[in-house]
């Protein structure tokens, strides 16, 4: 009988730890594991005697074994930690599979151990955990050089494999290609977290003094996803607002639409489920390869949407991942598209195979293996940033590139990026490409966001001043509707969360709207992916988001001036063209018409400013630009009041005269009082409140108080500011909710009355919230105030915006308990089991009512 472990070289191998798992081998003589081993070798390799197949077979084993312990071994880890990998190895040797990947590197065809079987192997059997450390490319590199070995020492097996003249050619052969010589998964994942990882955020944030080291995979917060049946960007093309209306009231209105095809196609996608992207696309994270989800998706979205992120994402939870890990999941080859297209069109690369192994990705990556990673389906493939290539024919052969990439290698997943405008569907719908179009953030996803950011930006420390500037933003979006419609945009929330660290939102929109349309028109592709507009090239032409703010001024001053146009936010293209065409003549007289028509599209296409509502009609996509643009230029032109073009005091004055009853100016007028200097602001107010406003529910004074408080280093004391304030207080003391219920007048004038003096309550709490009068005012009216519906509301209020105050606890326990009407008991009772549900006496207080 043949001693398998002499044959093997065991006996002489001093310090092996895993001669058990050999010792049960050559007890079985190898029996079936040896057809197991070769069963996916060459064929003859298969015929020859039984003796050299089983030698090489243990030898392969034992060298497999060695290299493993090695591994164990750079980890510090002990003789006996070690000796326990014994079992858990005997059960992974056995496998069938385990054997035909070490086995399949005899022949000379396969120069790589297929380290992604061995790794999905041991996680599916849920043996001992490896190290983290643990690299099995590493082993697998040895590995296969340790095979040469044993194979050149054979007698049997060397005429029939000639490895040294195939190492010769293959030598030669990636000598000439150019080919790098090794395919490190380590310094590939360490490359995509270092290029990657960090969420890059220089272009909104010029310090960086909070967000260096903030890390994307832990900041990710996952979108939602609408499937696109079929794509007509027309469906798309719509004003931010006109969407969120058709989302609300889950339809469409007809008259909103220029075709009934056109309204076909939109209550199509509309009528299509929301989706969390993951759900679709495949949990990165989930166990098992990720292979779950869609196979080849083109990703749609607006600017600062998050589809470079998402893709991002998929790649750095892979490179996250510990060593050992790494061979098991697919890998993932982020491609930005920019950059591929900038080789294909100087002839850099000839394909995505080759641009991958020239070193446009984190690092070179071998050609012959990546080539064999991807026919057997263990990677994926992560186009990002279509709309990046601006060359028409260019991007379509980009597109065409992509769908021969998945004819050349079916068993991968793609997924493709891009702005939705200017997308062509055709060619990767053919390809059986899904498409979804990523939805803006949902409140909850807001929110998450919003508690991620300040977990992550802010130390332990500092949890007080994290709360208070944490529940800053949250209100600012909650209680805002033009920063809430912005913060659906990641890119502009996070813009967002920067600027409210160092100054409330509320009081500084105007800075916001600023550096966020700064953001959107210069920062974003200019300085963030370095892209320029080809056609603005050709005339050589230097216009830089300061002109274009200069020229949305002009479109949203224009849009005030035509009866309804603020209000329905519609521009035609001949106006449009002429006032950019204007600006643009200071840098050509001559080209002025042709430079505006490209502006339009860039600001259309690139910015995302504006919309093109067909019929040659376009619009603001964010109402809140047009507000904010045409608030600025009200305020640079009375900036300029001693200039032809500038506009006087008296002038301004008649703009809020004439346009406080439309609450479509609300937001302008607001914005306008904290653009301009202080004692004008306060005209301003004046101006307001000189208004009668009875006829519209005291329109002109609630109005009046949202001005005060844009007003920044406002003197309490002024007298005009005094005055409104007396006047909130009496729309709240003197309010005759009582004498119409006396009277039995209409239940609509008691309810008007009501909302007057609830608005009332809650401004001057607002506005007037560091007043030291304030909070003993407001506890007055919950206490002794005669009429029971102010009571009711200065109880919500105090309970709203004064819960901290240690008299408020014990006026709602007592206003629950003995107010003699029933809505004020009930108001307390309520507050007391929302904010108060820890409180001893809360529960018995609300057992007793």
């Amino acid at each position: 009988m043949v001693d398998w472990l002499v044959v093997w070289g065991v006996t002489q191998a001093f310090g092996f730890a895993f001669k058990a798992v050999l010792a049960e081998l050559a007890t079985d003589a190898a029996k079936d594991y040896v057809t197991d081993f070769f069963k996916d070798c060459l064929s003859q390799v298969v015929h020859l005697p039984d003796r050299p197949l089983k030698t090489a077979y243990g030898q392969a084993i034992k060298e497999f074994l060695d290299l493993v312990q090695g591994a164990l071994e750079d980890e510090d880890y002990s003789d006996a930690q070690i000796k326990a990998f014994n079992p858990p190895l005997k059960q992974f040797i056995r496998q069938p599979e385990v054997a035909a990947a070490l086995g399949q590197v005899f022949d000379p065809a396969y120069a790589k151990l297929d380290t992604g079987t061995l790794a999905q192997t041991w996680q599916a059997l849920e043996l001992l955990d490896l190290p983290a450390a643990f690299d099995w490319e590493r082993i697998g590199k040895r590995y296969v050089r340790k095979v040469r070995a044993i194979v050149e020492n054979s007698d049997e097996l060397r005429p029939i494999f000639d490895l040294q003249l195939q190492a010769q050619i293959a030598d030669a052969t990636r000598e000439v290609a150019g080919v790098a010589p090794d395919f490190d998964l380590v310094k590939y994942a360490e490359g995509l977290r270092e290029q990657y990882g960090r969420l890059r955020l220089d272009s909104l944030d010029t310090t960086g003094a909070y967000y260096s080291e903030m890390r994307l995979w832990k900041m990710f917060v996952p979108q939602s996803v609408r499937t696109c049946p079929e794509f007509l960007p027309q469906v798309y093309e719509l004003p931010k607002e006109h969407l969120r209306q058709l989302r609300e009231r889950g339809e469409l209105d007809a008259a909103e639409l220029a075709a009934v095809e056109l309204e076909k196609s939109r209550r199509v996608y509309i009528d299509q489920p929301i989706r969390p992207v993951l759900d679709v696309l495949g949990d990165p994270q989930a166990p098992g390869t990720g292979a779950e989800g869609a196979k080849y998706a083109v990703i749609l979205g607006d600017p600062g949407s998050g589809k470079s992120t998402l893709l991002q994402y998929f790649a750095l939870t892979w490179a996250q991942r510990p060593a050992r890990e790494l061979a098991a999941y697919p890998l993932p080859l982020m491609v930005e598209l920019r950059v591929y297209g900038r080789d294909k069109r100087l002839g850099n690369c000839k394909d995505i195979l080759t641009f991958l192994h020239q070193g446009n990705v984190t690092c070179r990556l071998n050609q012959q293996d990546l080539h064999q990673k991807l026919k057997a389906g263990q990677a994926i493939a992560l186009f990002d940033g279509l709309d990046e290539v601006f060359d028409p024919t260019l991007r379509e052969e980009v597109q065409r590139d992509i769908h021969r990439f998945t004819n050349d290698y079916p068993a991968v997943r793609c997924f493709v990026t891009s702005r939705w405008l200017g997308y062509k569907a055709q060619q990767l719908r053919d390809a059986a490409f899904e498409h979804l179009m990523l939805q803006d953030l949902a409140a909850e996803q807001v929110e998450q966001f919003i508690e991620r950011w300040h977990g992550l930006t802010f130390k332990p420390s500092q949890e007080r001043e994290r709360d208070i500037i944490q529940t800053r933003l949250q209100k600012a979006v909650e209680d805002r509707k033009p920063i809430q419609e912005l913060a659906g945009n990641p890119l502009l929330l996070t813009m967002m969360a920067i600027l409210n660290r160092s100054q409330p939102l509320p009081r500084n929109r105007a800075l916001l709207y600023e550096r966020c349309s700064e953001v959107l028109l210069h920062k974003w592709d200019v300085e963030h992916k370095i892209l320029t507009e080809p056609k603005l090239q050709a005339f050589k032409l230097e216009i830089d988001y300061q002109d274009k703010q200069e020229m949305l001024r002009r479109v949203a001053y224009h849009l005030q001036s035509t009866p309804s146009s603020l209000a329905g936010n519609v521009i035609s293209r001949s106006d449009l063209e002429r006032i950019l065409a204007t600006y643009l003549r200071k840098f050509s007289q001559e080209s002025a018409i042709s430079i505006a028509r490209i502006m339009i599209e860039q600001l259309r296409g690139r910015n995302f400013i504006l919309c093109d509502l067909g019929a040659n009609s376009y619009a603001f996509i964010h109402r809140t630009f047009l507000e904010y643009f045409c608030a600025k230029e009200f305020s640079e032109r009375f900036n300029q009041r001693g200039l032809e073009q500038g506009m006087t005091i008296e002038e301004l004055e008649n703009v809020f005269r004439k346009h406080w009853q439309d609450k479509s100016w609300h937001e302008v007028l607001r914005l306008i009082t904290g653009m301009v200097e202080r004692d004008f602001a306060l005209e301003l107010v004046n101006e307001l409140m000189t208004q009668d406003g009875e006829a519209h529910q005291f329109e002109n004074l609630f109005l009046a108080v949202d001005c005060v408080s844009e007003i920044r280093d406002r003197d309490p004391d002024d007298t005009r500011i005094q005055s409104l304030k007396a006047e909130i207080q009496a729309l709240v003391r003197d309010n005759k909710i009582d004498y119409f219920l006396q009277e039995n007048r209409s239940i609509n004038k008691v309810i008007e009355n009501i909302k007057i003096m609830q608005m009332a309550l809650t401004k001057f709490s607002e506005v007037w919230r560091n007043d030291p009068d304030t909070l003993n005012w407001l506890k007055a009216r919950a206490q002794t105030d005669e009429n029971s519906f102010v009571r009711q509301a200065a109880v919500q209020e105090l309970a709203r915006v004064w819960k901290e105050d240690p008299e408020t606890l014990t006026i709602l326990k007592t206003r629950a308990q003995s107010d003699d009407n029933y809505a004020v008991r009930q108001a307390a009772v309520q507050e007391l089991a929302r904010v108060w549900k820890e409180d001893p006496e809360t529960l018995t207080i609300l057992k007793t009512r």
